[in-house]
């Protein structure tokens, strides 16, 4: 864009050939004027003197309004500029003044419209912005206190009324260890089983309410530590591969994680497998994920089995653009494929 000292140069010269044009077509018109008449009382130096009077007139006119035009349009464009500069820094209150309903005058008014648009732009963005945030919180709360409540109603459900077990067949093994010790030792074995799924139960618990934060660790990362943990605190024997899960969006990684913490969870608490299988793969654009196991399985039309846990993994694969299924029959285990599109 040319700079307004350019522009105000170009003015000077179109003034200035502007008179240079003029002059001329004075003098041939002058010559001609006397060829016409044969007026032999003006010469040739008189119509050449006239001629360059003209010419002199015509230039200190270009002069004049040449400064005066360049002056006033530099001082319009000065202000255009600023008041883009205003615009750019964020200051959408600022407008010009009206010049009248030239192209400036006309561009002005365009940028005032374009200024006030982008004021009210910016508030309702703010606007959004606070809405977003109430929004946010309300939907944290609700999140929290479903969760609350699921935790409470799985606890009542399971170790709760478990460790209520305990308590009545330990009392009833300890009246009966001195009189009849065959029984005290079948109610024993009773609550060293009880015991063993409340542990499990409280195991699958802990590891749902493991932070779904990475901690800076990559998704391999946590899931190997994650891995070893269930290893070393339950007897599962677990295989685990986990290859092409490299360069995942945040998102990506933060949902498979939550996916395999999930079924991992459901494995512990329901299906009394001893093997698991975890598998992950890259390939024809794709990341996949495969989990196994050889626990009871359930059968996929019963909406008890299939309510809360299973349908919170659906909803992480469709938030990532995955497809989930899962498959599972009773005696013969459950299996979890999962397929994530990548770039």
């Amino acid at each position: 864009m040319n700079s307004p000292s350019t522009i105000r140069i170009s003015i000077f010269k179109s003034f200035f050939m502007m008179s240079i044009m003029a002059t001329l077509i004075s003098f041939v018109l002058l010559q001609i004027y006397l060829f016409i008449s044969n007026n032999e009382g003006v010469s040739l130096s008189l119509s050449i003197f006239l001629t360059m009077a003209l010419f002199f007139i015509l230039i200190l006119l270009s002069v004049y309004f040449g400064f005066r035009t360049s002056f006033t349009f530099k001082g319009r464009i000065d202000d255009i500029t600023t008041f883009v500069t205003l615009l750019r820094s964020g200051k959408f209150s600022a407008r010009l003044d009206s010049y009248g309903h030239d192209e400036l005058g006309q561009l002005a008014d365009e940028l005032n419209q374009l200024a006030k648009y982008f004021q009210e732009q910016v508030k309702s963005l703010q606007r959004l912005a606070d809405e977003k945030s109430e929004l946010a919180e309300r939907a944290h709360g609700a999140a929290v206190m479903e969760e609350r409540q699921r935790l409470a109603r799985d606890l009542h459900d399971s170790v709760s009324q478990q460790l209520f077990a305990l308590n009545m067949l330990s009392s009833a093994a300890y009246k009966n260890i001195g009189e009849n010790p065959d029984k005290a030792e079948g109610i024993i074995k009773q609550v060293a089983v009880i015991a063993a799924k409340a542990q499990g139960e409280m195991r699958a618990l802990l590891l749902h309410l493991r932070p779904i934060d990475l901690k800076g660790e990559s998704l391999r990362e946590a899931l190997t530590i994650l891995i070893q943990e269930l290893k070393e605190k339950t007897q599962l024997e677990i295989e685990a591969a986990f290859d092409g899960i490299e360069n995942l969006s945040k998102g990506t990684e933060t949902h498979m994680f939550r996916i395999i913490q999930e079924s991992l969870s459901n494995i512990l608490r329901h299906s009394k497998a001893t093997k698991v299988k975890i598998m992950t793969e890259k390939k024809a654009g794709f990341v996949t994920l495969y989990i196994s196991d050889n626990g009871k399985g359930f059968n996929l039309s019963d909406s008890k089995m299939t309510s809360y846990g299973l349908q919170t993994m659906k909803e992480r694969a469709e938030e990532i653009g995955g497809y989930f299924q899962i498959r599972s029959k009773e005696e013969e285990g459950t299996y979890i494929d999962l397929r994530i599109p990548v770039g």
